[in-house]
């Protein structure tokens, strides 16, 4: 395989195996935990490296897990005091433990390898000179084969537990109702969260992490409320994100890492506007929809109120209905324009006056109002 092959076929891996666990946390509104932890398990590292003094070591990632797991539990143990939001609460665990291993770092390993940029933003771009050597045959980068192990683990704990996952991200109590233990579900997912932020920030660098964790996801959310069909489309559009990074990195020479952000960060913008249902330009027209709607329903009721009465005139005036309702003449006019187009409504000598079928409509809804 190339080395160009290779950098795609691992930001791919790592982008679905990133993607899955992240579902959970973008429906269980805990999107800045994600960023908590791949932030947090550098100080997992640097104790277990003090521990071992042995940078491949498999306790390095024992470490960092159990780091991540200890970062959910103070989080949710300050939120539990009801003096603390969540937000609050990563913000004040987080830069704490990730302080504190940069200044462990910095004050007792400084001549180790232990680079808190490179951890930070990683570089695709180097993972395919770090071989798995196998009886003395190259098989392949490591990342390969490692983000394939995370991947494996992710979707067989989704498998396993899908249907205790799903119950306790969106009704816990029912959840604790069936005998499920909604806390073990969770911080099984967080274990996970944690494993697959260790086993790619490596490779890919924690920035990279989060945004394949929470991008994806939260576009994927935007397309569709199926949940089985939010995991695929979230993996689908993390292998997307990762392959049009790289051309993009190829094409203007810049970070691999940087562009597969990059690109995430796009791909959720053009959703974010488009989106059949949930995009901006559809919930613009829909309210636009429901502005036009309300306002046709009111100046029927008005005309129907009015109908018939000493004021009819007055209160029915093209030119008097913006000092009544208090609207915009050009919303007035589109909305008689709307109203005459569907036979609601006739103007005599400029004043407005109910159709039969005008008539039945306005009776209808306001009877309909107020049955409710």
């Amino acid at each position: 395989m190339s080395p160009q092959f290779e950098i795609q076929l691992i930001a791919v891996i790592v982008a679905i195996a990133c993607s899955l666990p992240g579902v959970f946390l973008v429906l269980r509104k805990m999107s800045m935990m994600s960023d908590s932890i791949t932030h947090t398990i550098l100080l997992g590292i640097v104790l277990a490296f003090f521990l071992t003094h042995d940078l491949s070591s498999p306790f390095l990632i024992t470490g960092a897990t159990l780091m991540g797991l200890i970062t959910v539990w103070l989080t949710e143990t300050l939120n539990r005091t009801r003096l603390l939001s969540e937000d609050a609460s990563i913000g004040i665990v987080f830069p704490l433990l990730f302080s504190i291993a940069i200044i462990l770092i910095t004050r007792y390993a400084g001549s180790v390898h232990l680079d808190t940029d490179s951890v930070l933003l990683g570089e695709l771009a180097f993972a395919p000179f770090n071989r798995m050597v196998i009886f003395g045959h190259d098989i392949g980068a490591k990342a390969i084969y490692s983000a394939t192990v995370l991947l494996i683990i992710n979707l067989a704990f989704i498998i396993i537990f899908f249907k205790e996952l799903k119950v306790v991200t969106f009704d816990p109590m029912l959840a604790a109702v069936l005998g499920f233990s909604p806390s073990l579900i969770h911080y099984g997912l967080m274990m996970v969260v944690s494993l697959t932020t260790v086993g790619a920030f490596e490779a890919v660098g924690s920035v990279l992490v989060v945004a394949f964790m929470i991008g994806p996801p939260v576009t994927a959310y935007l397309l569709t409320d199926d949940l089985k069909r939010m995991l695929f489309l979230s993996g689908l559009i993390g292998a997307v994100n990762g392959i049009s990074g790289y051309y993009l990195a190829a094409i203007f020479d810049v970070s691999i890492s940087g562009s597969m952000a990059v690109m995430t960060g796009l791909v959720f913008l053009i959703v974010f506007i488009t989106a059949p249902r949930r995009g901006l330009v559809s919930s613009l027209r829909r309210r636009n929809r429901q502005k036009l709607d309300f306002g046709k329903k009111t100046l029927l009721f008005h005309l129907y109120n009015h109908e018939g009465n000493e004021n009819e005139i007055e209160e029915a005036g093209i030119h008097t209905l913006p000092i009544h309702f208090h609207w915009e003449q050009a919303l007035i006019d589109k909305i008689i324009k709307i109203l005459l187009k569907e036979g609601n409504i006739t103007i005599e000598n400029e004043v407005l006056k109910l159709t039969e079928q005008g008539r039945l409509k306005s009776r209808s809804d306001y009877e309909s109002l107020f049955s409710e």
